[in-house]
């Protein structure tokens, strides 16, 4: 599985809830909070983001995304090949801090 790492860039000091909270941050620096238990996809989804995504479970691999930074943890095994440095967020949740490369809102609204 996927095990990038790498560093974030500062930002405002976290609440104690947020500096331990699992978090998205993407390439236009919006910074995602993910509730328990929640796969990336729906952290990414409830902040309005739109993923291709097919299957939710880590089969066919539609949501294949660059992983830049920090680590995921995968619940069951995907069944769909995941390189070093990609995730997918159907099925994988955020250890800590990670960053994607996915398109800011502004350009997936066109």
């Amino acid at each position: 599985m996927s095990d990038a790492v790498g560093t974030l860039g500062t930002s405002p000091a976290p609440t104690q809830a947020e500096a331990t909270s699992p978090r998205v941050h993407t390439r236009d620096g919006a910074v995602l909070h993910a509730h328990p238990g929640e796969s990336v996809l729906e952290t990414l989804e409830r902040h309005g983001h739109s993923v291709e995504f097919q299957c939710r479970s880590g089969y066919c691999g539609a949501c294949r995304t660059p992983l830049l930074a920090g680590k995921v943890h995968y619940p069951s095994v995907p069944l769909a090949f995941v390189s070093q440095g990609e995730c997918l967020p159907c099925c994988c949740k955020p250890v800590g801090a990670i960053r994607l490369d996915i398109q800011p809102l502004d350009s997936q609204k066109e």
